[in-house]
């Protein structure tokens, strides 16, 4: 549904596949003078009033947020959805120093509510139905139970986030792009749960990934045609606020943080996995991530993207998720920033066995498939045997797949066979 209505609106555009190649270029661009842009932006930041931290990874970015906090004596935090915090572990790491944290996007509230991470990175709850959300509410909001009237459900978060809203110490916020010839940044929401909380609290915290700048404020317009019409399938986000320096009698910080970015910037064939801009459009049309869910992979970021990212961080423990593709390229298709996708995932395939991360079981069946594939004859055997076992396979459910779902019927015979048929039948 939502790749249909992706579609939908890239078809509206008629310089869409223009757009897409200009956010290409100016990413690899500025991902080629990163350190650059980032002094540029440092620079102009301070100068705006904004006081700037750099952190070299998430323990160190999670210091730096408490710190401004203790300082301040603030208890609670409200929260726009930050899938860099997710990655740090932010939350978990306040709670244990006794901050509250209430994430205030309504998807990002609910899974919180649930004590578990989000599935998607755009629309966090989406493998939970409404009846689900409302006995989530009924358990942590007191709603009736049983309600499941979406508007309903909305306006009982909406009165229960206020008042966390008027009574926080201080709010985070994501960044969904930084200028550097500005050292401003642009934060984009539907719900306008960002504005809520930085306009309010008295200090105004912005964690971004280093990867995040864009040079100029004019680049700003082609990120913003794509980013909303790729995640969603919406002409924009109904709310894109940007931030230049803190009102009167408010503190606002910036946060950079590397946490292995710098590595895969060194990586020649992954570096572009860093353009980028989180919009989700290859979750939406991955054919294994819309049957499989988020939470079938290892990584904070699912779906084709964080099995490009995964890796990097640590082979070991995310080998598998580069083989949880089909390679079929439709990420690649609608990626509004035109990476590779299905070519990282093949060359991060290749690393990972070279480095002999992958299950000796995988490699076994693979020299197995090669060895069979080489011999026609033997093809054809291994063939027929499968026509003849699949109902004896479903049967046995001898491995994960079959235990929870049934092979199809083979059919009756191959397609050699069928062509055999024909050329003797004419």
């Amino acid at each position: 549904m939502v790749r249909t209505k992706r579609d939908r609106q890239a078809v509206k555009v008629p310089d869409w596949e223009a757009l897409r190649e200009a956010a290409s270029k100016i990413k690899e661009h500025t991902l080629s003078r990163l350190s650059e842009y980032l002094e540029q932006f440092e620079a102009h930041a301070i100068a705006n009033g904004v006081q700037v931290h750099w952190a070299r990874d998430g323990e160190e970015h999670n210091r730096i947020v408490h710190d401004i906090l203790a300082r301040r004596g603030a208890k609670k935090l409200v929260k726009s959805k930050s899938m860099l915090t997710e990655e740090c572990h932010l939350n978990h790491h306040l709670e244990q120093h006794g901050i509250e944290v209430i994430d205030t996007d309504l998807g990002e509230r609910i899974v919180q509510l649930q004590k578990m991470p989000p599935s998607h990175i755009v629309m966090p709850a989406i493998h939970l139905k409404r009846a689900e959300v409302g006995e989530v509410f009924h358990e942590h909001l007191g709603t009736p139970r049983g309600l499941d009237d979406a508007q309903q459900l909305t306006e009982a978060a909406r009165q229960h986030l206020r008042q966390h809203f008027l009574t926080a110490d201080a709010a985070l916020t994501g960044v969904n792009f930084a200028i550097a010839e500005t050292g401003g940044f642009v934060v984009c929401t539907n719900e306008g749960n960002a504005d809520m909380g930085a306009h309010l609290a008295p200090v105004h915290i912005a964690c971004m990934g280093i990867e995040k700048l864009i040079p100029k404020q004019e680049h700003l317009g082609v990120f913003l045609r794509l980013l909303a019409r790729s995640a969603t399938g919406q002409p924009s986000t109904v709310f894109s606020s940007h931030f230049l320096k803190p009102r009167p009698g408010q503190e606002m910080h910036i946060v950079l943080v590397d946490n292995g970015r710098s590595r895969q910037l060194g990586r020649e064939d992954f570096r572009k996995s860093l353009a980028c801009i989180r919009c989700a459009a290859c979750f939406n049309t991955c054919p294994v991530y819309r049957r499989s869910g988020g939470y079938s992979y290892s990584f904070f970021i699912s779906g084709p993207i964080g099995s490009i990212l995964a890796p990097n961080v640590d082979k070991a423990a995310h080998g598998d998720m580069p083989f949880a593709s089909t390679l079929c390229g439709s990420c690649s298709a609608v990626c509004p920033v035109k990476i590779d996708i299905h070519a990282q995932l093949l060359k991060w395939r290749q690393e990972i066995t070279a480095a002999g991360h992958s299950p000796w079981w995988k490699t076994l069946a693979m020299h197995a498939t090669a060895f069979v594939l080489k011999r026609p004859a033997l093809y054809a055997f291994a063939g027929r045997m499968t026509r003849r076992f699949t109902p004896l396979v479903n049967a046995l459910k001898l491995d994960p797949w079959t235990k929870a779902r049934t092979l199809p019927d083979a059919p009756k015979e191959s397609f050699r066979e069928w062509m055999q048929k024909q050329g003797r039948s004419r």
